[in-house]
């Protein structure tokens, strides 16, 4: 398999309306994000994935999209974008953008002359279908919504949303339309941008046998159909091929042997992807089925295609509350975690806060709630007469509000995030956790971050090498060996609130990294150990 710069680069999210705010409007902007481009450097970061600021109503904070070409108000200018990208590759970052394509906004232009008529040219942009029986065409459901169709009262067809109803979803078998969004793509890298994190793009091409499914819940029908890698392989001919730029799809309901297919070099489709199983199949930490999930993708795509390692984004629970032990262990655990995603085969993603150890937050009510697709089901759930208190509670842990809570930079008031009423309720415990208290202590966050990245920059057995799991069946302690060239680590992670006996040989072996202190072979709750040695080759 080939070398690239994005395989060994590190990438650092940043929700720049959670970020950092500067003109105390309550929303982060983009200026707030290029005062903060070298604190991502200096934590060990080479690329900076921007969520979407384009011109928004803001149904889905930002994944609605009005204008492709425009920087909305909240954000800030286009000049304001130009030169944040300037100074991020001054300083050697580089920068993606979210591509937005499955679905825009319904005030998009283009959906707002599909459905002046049916004979509106840009019509077939967008997907229609007529009543079935007086009602909706099909069971099918949207993530956001109990149905995926939306009556346009007008034309008296449905449309097709996989999110929002505010959200229709573009027809990609449209040729033109397809045209449009190559247009698009080419206008921001020609702006010199270095790729694009592509949002649910394995949804893009839609069912044709519309009759219904047996289990609506299970959504993996909007997903993998056929014509997807069509699409995608006209993508790398028409645009991708002609910079150098990384790809990273995010492509839920797959397993690896799907995932090879968007992935694999060969292909000439996607450079990397998201896959969702981790997710999708652990509300909490579930070590065996995590080992599983690894060793499976690790098989699935080695030699021929390239994986991501996140545990957390602005739509899943931040790790240490989720995953990890975010009350007595959290410095540990947040260390612990931090080890895992970036020794572990594939490309490791930060997102923003998470170097600190920031944790979930628990509001009080349903009204505290943003997040759409939370306060959609919750209604759903009350209203089919199940326990308001008993809804509420099943759905916080996974609320996306959980990551979204601003940037906790200091003990000022509303944690340095703003001068303002901040758009989200900062977590309240901003006033021992935060960037400055962090990088104050011994045992920093932050710091064991930079040495982690820096350990995988400095030896490419952490990028390159091989990975087997010591430990497949141990229900705390995860251990697995990287190895390439002659050099060989061990890394020793015990998940767990209690200390564990260390139970395997790490073959004399020296510790390179550690994230607490302790000279026993015993090893401490949440301590994460990696051994090095070398090895003849």
């Amino acid at each position: 398999m080939k070398r690239t710069w994005w395989k060994e680069a590190v990438v650092y999210q940043v929700y720049w309306r959670s970020f950092l705010d500067t003109n105390g409007d309550g929303y982060g902007d983009l200026e707030g994000v290029r005062q903060k481009l070298p604190y991502i450097k200096e934590l060990g970061a080479d690329v900076v994935w921007l969520n979407p600021f384009y011109v928004s109503p803001d149904r889905d904070n930002g994944y609605d999209i009005a204008d492709y070409y425009q920087v909305m108000d909240k954000a800030g200018t286009m000049k304001d974008f130009e030169r944040l990208l300037d100074e991020a590759h001054a300083i050697g970052l580089k920068v993606i953008l979210d591509l937005v394509v499955n679905h825009t906004s319904d005030e998009h232009p283009w959906f707002l002359e599909a459905k002046a008529s049916k004979d509106a040219p840009k019509r077939d942009y967008y997907i229609w279908h007529d009543p079935v029986d007086g009602g909706v065409p099909n069971n099918w459901r949207s993530y956001f919504a109990p149905s995926c169709w939306e009556l346009d009262s007008q034309s008296g067809q449905y449309y097709y949303h996989s999110f929002a109803v505010e959200q229709p979803d573009l027809n990609w078998e449209n040729e033109e339309l397809r045209q449009e969004i190559y247009r698009m793509m080419r206008f921001w890298l020609d702006k010199g941008i270095d790729g694009f994190r592509m949002d649910v793009i394995n949804l893009l091409a839609k069912r044709k046998d519309l009759s219904d499914v047996a289990n609506p819940y299970d959504l993996s029908y909007l997903a993998n159909n056929p014509g997807i890698h069509e699409y995608l392989q006209e993508m790398h001919e028409e645009v991708l091929q002609h910079y150098d730029c990384m790809t990273v799809g995010e492509i839920p309901f797959v397993t690896p042997a799907e995932g090879l297919l968007y992935v694999d070099e060969s292909r000439r489709e996607l450079d990397t992807l998201f896959h969702f199983q981790i997710a999708d199949e652990m509300p909490t930490w579930d070590m065996l089925r995590f080992k599983a999930i690894q060793r499976d993708w690790y098989e699935g795509l080695n030699g021929r295609g390239w994986n991501s390692q996140f545990l957390n984004n602005h739509d899943h629970t931040r790790q240490v509350t989720r995953y990890g032990n975010d009350g007595e262990h959290r410095v540990a655990s947040a260390k612990l975690l931090a080890t895992l995603t970036h020794t572990l085969p594939g490309m490791p993603y930060i997102y923003q806060g998470e170097e600190i150890g920031m944790t979930g937050v628990t509001f009080d009510s349903i009204d505290d709630y943003q997040d759409i697709a939370m306060r959609n089901r919750y209604a759903e759930e009350v209203a089919n007469g199940r326990d308001p208190e008993e809804v509420f509670a099943s759905l916080q842990l996974l609320s996306r509000d959980n990551s979204r809570t601003p940037m906790q930079w200091d003990d000022n008031p509303e944690a340095g995030f703003t001068d303002g009423e901040p758009w989200m309720t900062v977590n309240p415990n901003y006033h021992e956790l935060n960037v400055v208290a962090d990088l104050e202590r011994e045992d920093s966050v932050f710091r064991y971050y930079q040495q982690v990245i820096q350990l995988r920059k400095s030896h490419d057995a952490l990028i390159y090498g091989t990975f087997e799991d010591l430990l497949p069946e141990d229900e705390f302690l995860h251990a697995y060996v990287r190895e390439l060239d002659g050099t060989r680590f061990t890394i020793v992670l015990n998940h767990s609130d209690e200390p564990r006996d260390l139970s395997i040989d790490v073959e004399g072996g020296k510790i390179v990294l550690q994230n607490v202190k302790n000279d026993e072979a015993r090893l401490l709750p949440h301590e994460a150990r990696i051994y090095m040695k070398k090895t003849a080759i």
